[in-house]
């Protein structure tokens, strides 16, 4: 098993967020929102990652919680099916919350933790 997580595997264009975005297959927690494709063609899943100034003001504090989101996407792109993601943060997690948030990652996506 692969668990790289290569550029091929990240939403990196404007218009690849908008293809998502208009889809508009949305499903919300208390932390997350998941925006989801249709089958995108490739074989595999993409994931780009939304984490604004408004939710945590500080650049250590958003680059931590896309970095938890990546490292859980990496390790269970496996059990995916191919399409596109993008995960936006609602309410900002630290350290102490980070298990739930992937928790709750893994129920929007619906795989097993």
């Amino acid at each position: 098993m692969n668990y790289g997580f290569a550029k091929q595997y990240r939403l990196l264009k404007t218009d690849d967020f908008s293809s998502v975005f208009a889809f508009r297959k949305r499903q919300n927690s208390e932390w997350l929102q998941l925006i989801q494709s249709p089958d995108n063609g490739l074989g595999y899943p993409r994931l780009g990652l939304v984490v604004s100034k408004k939710t945590a003001k500080r650049a250590n504090a958003r680059n931590y919680m896309k970095r938890v989101i990546r490292e859980w996407f990496r390790i269970h792109k496996n059990a995916l099916p191919p399409r596109d993601y993008v995960v936006r943060v609602l309410k900002p997690f630290d350290k102490s919350r980070s298990a739930q948030a992937r928790c709750q990652l893994a129920q929007l996506l619906k795989v097993k933790p």
